[in-house]
């Protein structure tokens, strides 16, 4: 599996694409494919026809995944978008912030 800079419930900021500018939380990371799905970015619409489940049917809005390179992570403690530095510390690799560099994880 590839590596990836972000994790689920990270904060990120759209860096490239339509919804740039945005933020969001990662809801879904897909390693193989290196895609992510942020929470209000990237939405697709689904028409759905009425079922048992959902009897009045209609439009659905989901949000699709979008490349894991267009999205920057959001440092908590400085607050910008900013890159990812692993360090390895008592054998297991921590994220850092490249701007502020505190620990991230």
């Amino acid at each position: 599996m590839a590596k990836m800079h972000v994790r689920r419930d990270d904060t990120v900021a759209v860096i490239s694409g339509e919804d740039r500018g945005k933020k969001g939380k990662i809801l879904e990371v897909y390693p193989k494919t290196g895609r992510v799905i942020v929470d209000g970015v990237n939405i697709q619409k689904k028409h759905t026809r009425p079922t048992q489940q959902n009897p009045q049917g209609g439009i659905i809005e989901k949000p699709g995944p979008i490349s894991a390179s267009n999205v920057a992570l959001v440092c908590p403690s400085c607050k910008e978008p900013t890159r990812v530095k692993r360090v390895r510390q008592d054998g297991n690799l921590i994220r850092h912030c490249k701007k502020c560099g505190k620990a991230i994880d």
